[in-house]
Order: structure tokens, then sequence, then C-alpha cells
């Protein structure tokens, strides 16, 4: 049975994922609204940032979503933000889909991370991103349009949002642009830990 689709991010309380500015996306704004995972143990683990780390219900719940997705997608701007940020063992773990113009041979990574590039669009992408997860799960990596295609296309089966208390005034917001018409939320559970609050929902047509 094929796996579900979702999308898992980190959002401030005035509902940004990102700052506008591709130069700002690792810059203190996105730091503080990811702070509450940096001293986690899986991500410590996973970035090669040294060994320790917390445990707890924050830990559980990244090293689930890891475990749990078997490809990726994302949008040509996460993936030109990411391939200078990330380590050269990338994060992922898996192959990864991204949708974008530009043609572009895989892009092979050690610890078994493979970027492939999609140039017909956001189903053809999830096609291949199910073909390559069997029976796990596909996350929608992101950036926020990327989701949002995704959702209004009625593509997304759920997901969740780490809730941070920290405030943005301006940047990309989760769901600008949302057809509202169209998508009915179901919630699914609401997790508060000391830094964040870990909101599930599932997705139904309206």
């Amino acid at each position: 049975m094929a796996g579900k689709v979702f999308f898992s991010v980190s959002m401030s309380l005035d509902g940004f994922i990102a700052p506008a500015s591709l130069g700002d996306l690792m810059g203190q704004q996105w730091m503080e609204l990811q702070q509450w995972m940096f001293p986690l143990r899986f991500i410590r683990e996973n970035l090669k940032l040294g060994e320790g780390g917390e445990e707890g219900r924050d830990n559980d719940i990244v090293r689930q979503t890891h475990l749990r997705t078997g490809a990726s997608v994302m949008g040509k701007r996460m993936f030109d933000a990411g391939e200078h940020a990330w380590p050269e063992e990338a994060p992922f773990h898996t192959p990864v889909f991204v949708v974008t113009h530009e043609r572009r041979a895989p892009w092979e990574r050690p610890g078994g991370t493979t970027f492939h590039f999609v140039n017909d669009g956001i189903e053809a992408a999830l096609d291949r991103a199910r073909e390559a997860a069997g029976d796990r799960d596909i996350r929608i990596a992101g950036g926020g349009a990327t989701i949002l295609q995704y959702v209004n296309a009625g593509l997304v089966d759920e997901f969740t949002i780490a809730l941070s208390p920290v405030l943005f005034g301006s940047g990309i917001r989760l769901f600008e642009g949302v057809d509202a018409g169209r998508v009915a939320l179901e919630p699914v559970r609401a997790e508060p830990t000391r830094r964040v609050t870990h909101l599930t929902y599932a997705v139904r047509p309206r």
C-alpha cells in the first residue's frame, strides 16, 4: 500500500515559515524559528554536529518523521538554498525529487541522498517519489510555494506544524494563497513541549 503524502514544518506564531529573501534563509530569524531542533540528539547526529544531545518528545518526533520518509519532494528555491548549506552528507538519506525547469543529471551525495531533477510538474515528481518510497511516506519538504501547490492540488494527506514562539512580521506565509474552498482540515493531535507545540492535521477535500 502506498504511503501518505505529508509535510512537516516549523512556523512562527504569526504564520511564517521562512524569510522572504533567499539570502536570509539561514539568517538570524530562520535560526530562531528552528532553534528548538538544534539541541536534539537526532538532529545533532544527522547533521554531524557531535555526540550527545537532548532526548524526549521533540527528539522522538523528528526521528519518527525521518524514519517514516521514503522519499522527499522539494522546490528549486529550497534546493538552491540547501545545496550550499547542507553538509556533504545531506540530511535526507533518501531519494529527493526537485521540481524545477532546470535540466540536470542526478546529484548523488554520500549517505544515501540522491537529488533527481523533475521538469514536468508536481504530479510527475510525486509519482516518481511514490515509486522510490515503496510503502513508506512521501514528504513535501518545501519551500512554502511548493507545499502550497501540493495542498491546492489535493495531493497532501496530512501535515504537522511545529508552532514556535517567535514572530517574523514578514516573510513567506505557509498558507498564503491556499484554496480554502477546496481544503478541509481534521485535527489529529496537539502536543505541547517545552519549546514548541506540534499540531497535526489530516487534509480532506471540502
